[in-house]
């Protein structure tokens, strides 16, 4: 009987797993999720429609500055894409002169530029594809070596850029700043972009690629109307990108973003930093000629607006209903066994984080979608950690540095190896849109993806071994200075907090 009504608790989880496996949107299978959880939990443990509510609520509460953050975050890179921040930093790469063998190591580095810039991976591939596939076709170069370069360089930011949603709300889930995420796990990202851009050359040196030189303006020639009429209907600011690349734009309009680096690094508040992104672009873009007017249709605010609006149209609705599913989860304590299993089965710390970050896979896998893993698998994660291990503050808070890591980088980068993602079908979209003279499938692009390989791989290998001690800023602390609790400590407090929870019920 216990076991049926522990599996009913979690139903919810594979109800929603399988909503998003068989393509309902996001905002279909959070409510659809969340309306079932509330069935659930009143079914098992009785609870009123307003203890439900107040906890979902309250779950949803802790996100408000969040919410904040991510509408910064959608209009600055609004703002980078439109007023040529975007375009300078691809032009910058691009004067070296690109050949058959390198035209995918520089896709990479580039889309990873560009991604921290603008803090989308979906906006940066959309943008990004058609140049760079488009080019690898002038050059002789390897095409699925080239779409998977940029397709893994795309994730980069998506896992380490500040205005990322993916980082923020990891970040929030967790409890800890945006900022210290960044510094935690710097070296290491890096590190693999770095490993991967050789990995990619290597390759590609291997397979005989030409020498001949091509350029981004020939390349955007040659893009067909029908791939300009589809990337308008989907990503209009990707077509804004690609003309400013074609125009040219001033090289000083890469300076927002690195103020933006540079003031993060500096430790200034998430909302601050996008602050000074947002104004410098416009400053900046006034000088250039990018941004017109501040007022309009065609005006500064507009792009705003338009920021505001994208966040609010999807990531902040979905984070709004999956947090109420959370609350409700957690209300009926509806993760207690799976809680139970792994902390019955490991005896170090390490240990513990290491299964963290195989729940984040796993629970990418099953949802089909990053930021359903996010929000769904984090405070399962965070929970763990909180009851199973014995540490200070301090070190408690590098463990919830490593586990928001976990969360974003296997559900950004675990996505790129997962054949049916909601990621890889986007990407085969678009690749498939802005190049119709091959055909992609999802299989073809993993196969050449080193960057998640690389990124997956190191960051479980460096957490179980304790070798990410030689990354600077990336290691975690380990035993004696942390400790799995006893069995019998937990157990009290299990006990403790099941008697204080009868009570409030009386």
């Amino acid at each position: 009987m216990n076991f049926f009504v522990g599996f009913l608790k979690f139903s919810p989880v594979f109800l929603m797993a399988g909503l998003m496996i068989a393509k309902f949107d996001a905002l279909i299978a959070a409510p659809i999720a969340t309306i079932y959880a509330a069935i659930v939990a009143y079914a098992t443990e009785k609870f009123s429609f307003n203890d439900l509510l107040d906890s979902a609520v309250e779950n949803v509460k802790e996100m408000q500055l969040v919410f904040f953050i991510l509408m910064a975050a959608y209009a600055m890179a609004e703002a980078f894409m439109a007023t040529g921040v975007g375009a300078a930093i691809i032009n910058s790469a691009l004067t070296l002169g690109l050949n058959g063998k390198t035209v995918a190591v520089t896709g990479l580095i580039v889309t990873g530029i560009l991604s921290v810039a603008t803090g989308t991976s979906w906006g940066t591939f959309a943008a990004s594809a058609p140049i760079f596939l488009w080019l690898n076709h002038i050059v002789g170069g390897d095409l699925m070596l080239t779409t998977a370069a940029v397709a893994g360089g795309a994730c980069f930011g998506d896992n380490i850029g500040l205005i990322s949603d993916t980082t923020v709300v990891s970040s929030g889930i967790h409890k800890v700043e945006v900022i210290h995420r960044i510094r935690h796990q710097g070296v290491w990202s890096v590190s693999c972009l770095l490993l991967a851009a050789i990995v990619i050359f290597i390759v590609g040196a291997g397979m005989g690629l030409p020498d001949v030189v091509g350029n981004a303006g020939d390349a955007i020639n040659q893009i067909p109307e029908e791939v300009w009429s589809n990337l308008n209907a989907e990503r209009p600011s990707a077509v804004t990108l690609l003309n400013q690349v074609q125009d040219g734009v001033p090289f000083y309009m890469v300076i927002p973003l690195i103020l933006v680096i540079g003031v993060a690094i500096k430790g200034l508040p998430t909302l601050a930093c996008l602050g000074i992104g947002i104004i410098s672009s416009l400053i900046l873009g006034l000088f250039a000629g990018t941004v017109t007017s501040i007022t309009g249709d065609d005006g500064f605010l507009k792009l705003m607006m338009t920021g505001f609006a994208d966040a609010g149209s999807w990531v902040i609705v979905m984070m709004m209903w999956v947090g109420a599913f959370g609350g409700i989860m957690a209300k009926m304590n509806a993760f207690a066994p799976l809680s139970n299993f792994i902390s019955r089965n490991i005896t170090k710390v390490r240990q513990l984080m290491f299964a963290n970050g195989l729940l984040s896979i796993a629970g990418n896998a099953a949802l089909s979608d990053e930021m359903a893993q996010i929000v769904t698998i984090g405070p399962i994660m965070k929970n763990l950690t909180d009851e199973n291990v014995e540490a200070s503050e301090e070190d408690m808070y590098k463990l919830r540095l490593r586990n928001a890591t976990f969360n974003d980088a296997l559900g950004v980068f675990g996505s790129q190896l997962i054949p049916w993602h909601v990621y890889m079908s986007f990407y085969v979209g678009i690749a498939t849109a802005v190049y119709p003279l091959a055909k992609f499938s999802a299989i073809d692009i993993i196969k050449y993806n080193f960057m998640a390989m690389i990124a997956v791989s190191s960051i479980l290998i460096l957490t179980l071994t304790g070798l990410d001690r030689f990354v600077p800023l990336f290691g975690i602390p380990s035993e004696p200075d942390v400790k799995i609790k006893k069995q019998s400590e937990k157990g009290s407090k299990e006990e403790f907090t099941s008697t204080n929870k009868a009570a409030a019920g009386k």
